[in-house]
């Protein structure tokens, strides 16, 4: 039997440090605390069905801008968002969720643990709408621009050319905040909005430091991001095979004795890391 509301502290009415920002005042619901809002924050978004490699991406990305003291913002939705949201957690840091609908109706369903924990984090789950309002299709797009409006930037992990993500890109767009993109194969649909993106003058990024260059503060190639990505034999292999030159995926495969999942799984890392750098030709060097 569903849960009918959080079982940490329930929602109550409060105004959004940054509502000013959206260009109106919205009334929030709001279950935990708003604090994190108080520093910078980056809105990481993308599709509900991404790749591993882009899941793993947008984990990766949130859990180093949280290290680097950056609040991560989502909008609670599988896929992406969740990562997100996960990584910022990973790293011991609030983050902020907003919901399509009240909180007494909360979707999706299988995101309802992850608020619980985002609360417990010192984070918050938020929305425009009263508790009992159910989550319509329409009201994700409010639950759009909000997510935009609270950040300092919004990043675009994985996204189709017909999005949510590129809504709230549009969003941000409108009220002067950094859009960001990561690139990707141009024969990938998943990858086909941010390649839209890019075009139309999106910022590249390639891993978080980018994305902290693209809120304005300095990078922060943590020594702990890196002693984390050479934390296991594997990774060590791969950077070993990589000390002869740059290599093909192939290549790099055999050499390093892994599936390809597992590989490109810790490419991403290692790149996301500032250890490795992906080159055109599926082609992989150290950087």
């Amino acid at each position: 039997m569903e849960r009918p509301t959080l079982t940490l502290p329930g929602a109550h009415p409060g105004l959004c440090l940054r509502s000013g920002r959206l260009g109106l005042d919205v009334p929030l619901w709001v279950s935990g605390s708003l604090a994190a809002l108080a520093g910078p924050a980056v809105a990481i978004v993308g599709t509900r069905a991404p790749s591993g490699s882009g899941r793993r991406l947008a984990f990766e990305v949130a859990r180093s801008v949280a290290e680097a003291g950056v609040c991560v913002v989502s909008g609670l939705a599988l896929g992406v968002d969740g990562a997100a949201h996960e990584g910022a957690l990973a790293a011991g840091a609030p983050t902020i969720g907003v919901l399509g609908g009240g909180h007494e109706h909360f979707f999706p369903k299988l995101h309802r643990e992850l608020a619980e924990r985002i609360v417990a984090g010192g984070g918050a789950v938020i929305s425009p709408y009263a508790p009992e309002c159910e989550a319509r299709p329409g009201q994700f797009l409010q639950r759009n621009a909000i997510v935009a409006g609270l950040a300092d930037g919004v990043v675009i992990v994985e996204a189709a050319a017909r999005s949510g993500a590129l809504n709230t890109a549009s969003h941000a767009a409108n009220l002067g905040i950094p859009v960001m993109a990561f690139p990707g194969d141009v024969d990938r649909p998943k990858v086909a909005g941010c390649l839209a993106l890019l075009r139309d003058g999106a910022v590249l990024v390639r891993d978080a430091d980018d994305v902290l260059e693209g809120i304005g503060l300095q990078p922060a190639r943590a020594p702990a991001r890196l002693q984390r990505a050479l934390g296991d034999a594997r990774s060590r292999d791969i950077v070993a095979a990589l000390g002869d030159g740059e290599l093909d995926f192939d290549t790099l495969l055999a050499r390093a004795g892994l599936d390809p999942a597992d590989l490109t799984a810790r490419l991403v890392e290692l790149e996301v890391s500032g250890v490795v750098e992906s080159r055109s030709g599926a082609r992989y060097a150290l950087t």
